[in-house]
């Protein structure tokens, strides 16, 4: 049997997918047969932020930003004085290269332990400790070295050898306003690149940009009930012999509730600094860069029931699907304030159950042979909005870069699919690609998007949106509102009968299948794995609450 701990990727920095190692290295004739190792983690390297075909020599730090360079060099005394995280300046400019976490945080200063907080992941964290190899189990660990606010965040594997498991670093530097991120190979490091990098076509969606999408922080599973994290919600289990009982950073751990509240605020951050920077000169240079957040989904957060699925029984109450599955409820109801009164609509728990059985629901982790039916731990598992999204549309409309009509009447183009949108996408053709004044951005794409409405069919994504346009400045959050009110309950009805509650499942299963082609897709056991063909077409949700394919 393949081992796990070579077959699975800690973070989407260094390697592909478990499923791509193993698929790729099958396709080239790599499996060492009979053991079915894949590539070593060398090989895996070469197309992430790791050295590349280049020997590292102990005792310097090197750069490769993924899509930038080929390989690792060493980097300058000019560029070692221009990063100012806290590693760079408590370790890497005194020529101090940690090999383990242990090693790294003892090394901070004596402040820093104060704050430290440790929190625990894996996505085989409910699943008994006897019914599967490798539990996948990772620290995540967050420090304020320089002050008050967190600057480090930290991933390594809990357990094992600490020299030999993975190490990856992002510090935040406030002079530059920016994350750096870095990772340790073998006994040496390498600087990644910083937040802007992750922004710019070269190195974006490579190395560790195709998890940390837009620079910054990242926690997948950021709202209640934080699924696969160690919380107040769930306790990952361990087999009482398990020696991560003894560990020192193990019998740290607390819930992840608080490390969203990290997450977030680290989000907040980053975004208020790029904003900034973007429109010191009351010009944008590259405006496609800030919108693509209003038009498209430039990553995702996955979301859950409240529930726990082996908890569920037939007559249960009614199951309340996530919120975001149905429509982005962060920005359309608590930023642009759209005047609602529909309640969240709930499926009766006895659909549920069947449904689990008529689609074949299972946790499934092909190369290790594991497969258990159900779903996952907590139930009906989703994408939804990202965070990363939401906030840089929130600050835009805060900060009057965007009006609040403006990014409402976008939403409302197809604002029953709150992920993967070809409608919103579509409108990205009319934003400039070129410098742009701030005072000019929003009514420029409007009035392209009027212009070609004028030639285009009226339920056209152009058609839409002019349409939209033309509610009245003072009530365009109340038109909007009731339609979001008879759509959800045009789902509350139809999520009642068998032939509704399939098409949910149908429609949820199209969009985990979008995620899984995602490089945030790092383990098999994320998502639930149904009889639902993986080549089925894509599918949307209409306004009129029915799902059809999508043309």
């Amino acid at each position: 049997m393949p081992d796990h701990t070579q077959l699975r990727r800690a973070t989407a920095w260094t390697r592909a997918t478990a499923v791509e190692e193993v698929d790729a290295a099958r396709d080239v004739g790599a499996l060492n047969e009979p053991s079915g190792h894949p590539p070593s983690d060398h090989d895996l390297a070469v197309d992430g932020c790791g050295p590349g075909s280049t020997a590292l020599e102990p005792g310097r730090l090197y750069r490769r930003v993924s899509g930038r360079d080929d390989r690792a060099r060493p980097v300058s005394e000019e560029e070692l004085t221009s990063l100012g995280d806290p590693m760079a300046t408590e370790f890497f400019r005194v020529g101090v290269f940690p090999t383990t976490v242990q090693d790294l945080l003892s090394r901070l200063p004596a402040t820093a332990a104060a704050s430290r907080k440790v929190y625990l992941v894996s996505e085989a964290g409910q699943i008994r400790p006897d019914a599967i190899g490798g539990r996948d189990m990772r620290f995540a660990i967050t420090v304020a070295a320089g002050g008050s606010q967190v600057d480090l965040l930290v991933s390594t594997q809990a357990g094992g050898d600490p020299q030999e498991g993975f190490l990856q670093v992002a510090g935040w530097d406030p002079e530059a306003r920016v994350f750096n991120f870095y990772a340790r190979f073998d006994s040496n490091w390498v600087w990644a690149g910083n937040s802007w990098d992750a922004l710019e076509p070269d190195s974006r969606g490579k190395g560790c940009f195709d998890s940390h999408v837009n620079g910054s922080a990242v926690m997948k599973e950021l709202r209640i009930p934080w699924i696969n994290w160690q919380s107040e919600r769930a306790t990952i289990r361990l087999a009482e012999d398990d020696p991560l009982h003894h560990d020192q950073l193990f019998q740290q751990v607390i819930g992840a509730q608080q490390l969203e509240l990290t997450v977030r605020s680290l989000i907040t951050r980053w975004t208020g600094a790029r904003l900034a920077a973007v429109t010191a000169n009351g010009v944008v240079d590259h405006p496609d860069r800030l919108l693509r957040h209003l038009f498209t989904s430039t990553t995702v957060n996955l979301a859950s029931t409240d529930r726990q699925s082996s908890n569920i029984s037939a007559d249960s109450p009614d199951l309340t699907l996530p919120t975001g599955f149905w429509l982005n409820q962060d920005v359309l109801f608590n930023d642009l304030r759209l005047s609602t009164q529909a309640a969240p609509p709930g499926a009766p728990a006895a659909r549920y159950l069947a449904g689990l059985t008529r689609f074949g629901f299972r946790l499934e982790e092909k190369f290790s042979g594991f497969s258990q039916p159900g779903d996952t731990f907590f139930a009906f598992v989703v994408p939804e909005a990202a965070h990363e999204d939401n906030e840089v549309v929130r600050q835009m409309v805060r900060n009057a870069l965007v009006p609040a009509k403006f990014a409402a009447c976008v939403l409302m183009v197809d604002f029953p699919n709150p992920v993967f949108s070809p409608a919103r996408s579509r409108l990205m053709r009319y934003v400039p690609t070129t410098p742009t004044k701030v005072v000019e951005l929003c009514d420029k794409v409007a009035q392209a998007i009027l212009d070609a409405a004028g030639t285009l069919p009226a339920d056209s994504p152009e058609g839409r949106f002019a349409e939209h346009w033309q509610a009245p400045d003072d009530a365009w959050r109340t038109v909007f509102g009731h339609r979001v009110d008879a759509y959800l309950r045009r789902v509350t009805e139809r999520i009642r009968t068998e032939s509704g509650f399939d098409d949910y499942v149908h429609l949820a299963e199209s969009r985990r299948r979008q995620f899984r082609r995602m490089k945030l897709n790092e383990f098999e056991l994320t998502l639930p794995v149904t009889n639902i063909p993986p080549d089925a077409p894509p599918l949307a949700m209409r306004e009129d609450a029915t799902v059809a394919k999508l043309t």
